[in-house]
């Protein structure tokens, strides 16, 4: 049975039960450490989840995202498997997504470039910033069966199966920056935060 939220129906419908799917076969090897990132696995077991959203982010200098879409994950085991459409509404001149990893489509992402994105891993936490101004306050995200913290993989137009950037991504249902004026419940590393329609099922 799929599970449709907010309108976006969930990775892993052709198991019967979607919020603990039955292959782990993207958690059985240990993260890759990433800067601000927590890549080791967790002592406790959190719930499964299930997610869908769509936002728009911004807050640092340069750069606007549109992100969306939804999935499952598993913090006890390291699974994820989520995947959506993202666009650069502006140019992104700082952070992960201004420096290409694809050497067949370099450069930052530019206004109206970018198809989709997918789970690259699941992290337990990380920490972040939705300005990058040297004033604001260092905060940390936390996996939890409310918030997810993804590394994701962002491909443009023609890219296929290689990716041209690699970004850290937080959904939650919960506001992640209670200082800044506003819902701010999604960040996109080096791109900043903003206010999303999201819905998270056990």
């Amino acid at each position: 049975m799929c599970v449709v939220l907010g309108g976006l129906t969930l990775a892993g419908c052709s198991n019967s039960n979607v919020l603990r799917p039955d292959s782990t076969a993207d958690a059985t090897a240990a993260p890759a450490a990433s800067s601000g990132s927590t890549a080791v696995r967790p002592s406790t077991v959190s719930p499964d989840a299930g997610f869908g959203f769509n936002g728009v982010v911004s807050g640092f200098p340069k750069g606007e995202v549109f992100l969306s879409g939804g999935g499952t994950f598993d913090l006890g085991t390291l699974f994820a498997k989520s995947s959506g459409g993202f666009s650069c509404l502006q140019d992104v001149l700082q952070g992960p997504l201004s420096v290409s990893i694809n050497p067949n489509d370099p450069g930052p992402c530019l206004t109206g470039q970018g198809v989709r994105w997918d789970t690259a891993r699941l992290l337990p936490s990380t920490t972040f910033k939705c300005t990058g101004a040297a004033g604001e306050t260092l905060k940390t995200a936390t996996t939890s069966n409310a918030t997810v913290v993804l590394q994701g993989d962002f491909y443009r137009a023609g890219d296929a199966n290689d990716e041209s950037f690699t970004a850290q991504i937080i959904v939650s249902n919960e506001d992640i920056a209670p200082e800044i004026q506003g819902i701010q419940n999604l960040w996109v590393q080096g791109v900043g935060c903003g206010t999303a329609t999201v819905n998270f099922s056990r």
